[in-house]
């Protein structure tokens, strides 16, 4: 099977120096992106949970270029499987706005969860 790499979105845990950033190594780290105005982030405890909104904030976090078996490692970790994210498109502010970008988006319910603002 022939690796396509891709470029990805990060905003939480996933982020250098956080929890999750290990999941990361071996990757390319691109530059710190912000989106536009179109998501909102949930605090879902210990890790943020990101969603469409038509209230919209821009959401700081990381682009990263990422392969397959980067991708298969994330998506298990982000219960895409259980349906709890779904790696989507993401629209990014300049200079990314032409990039293809991915992200993984919330999928579980956000009432009464406090919003985080733009960035974890």
């Amino acid at each position: 099977m022939e690796n396509h790499p891709k470029h990805l979105f990060v905003y939480g845990t996933l982020k250098r120096g956080l929890c999750r950033a290990f999941a990361l190594a071996g990757q390319t780290f691109v530059g710190d992106a912000a989106t536009r105005p179109l998501y909102r982030m949930y605090n879902c405890g210990t890790y943020p949970g990101l969603v469409k909104s038509h209230r919209g904030l821009s959401i700081r976090g990381e682009l990263w270029i990422v392969d397959e078996g980067c991708l298969d490692r994330l998506d298990e970790i982000e219960g895409v499987a259980e349906n709890q994210y779904q790696r989507e498109s993401i629209d990014l502010l300049h200079p990314y706005q032409q990039q293809q970008v991915e992200a993984y988006f919330y999928r579980y319910d956000i009432s009464g969860l406090a919003d985080c603002g733009d960035c974890w």
